[in-house]
């Protein structure tokens, strides 16, 4: 049996507020501030905050330019939001 999925419109969402939780973590977990992170990424700080606040969705490429950034490997960083995922949200 197929699990029926259900794709949520809104930058607002359990789903999307993983990934930004997961994102906030890992940058956090390398003492990086959002300035800093800016910096790296050659973006203004407004860019990071946005993301971060859920005003602003990320593109795959974005996450994983802000992944590398961070120094964190953007695919273990998947695999973990998926599996935090599909323990939270089953249905």
């Amino acid at each position: 049996m197929q699990r029926k999925i259900i794709m949520e419109k809104s930058v607002i969402s359990k789903k999307y507020d993983n990934l930004r939780l997961e994102l906030i973590n890992a940058r956090k977990s390398v003492n990086l501030t959002q300035v800093e992170l800016s910096k790296k990424l050659s973006r203004p700080q407004s860019f990071v905050s946005k993301y971060e606040h859920g005003e602003r969705r990320l593109d795959v490429i974005e996450f994983i330019e802000i992944a590398e950034c961070i120094g964190i490997d953007p695919f273990k960083l998947l695999k973990k939001i998926i599996k935090n995922r599909n323990e939270l949200f089953v249905r």
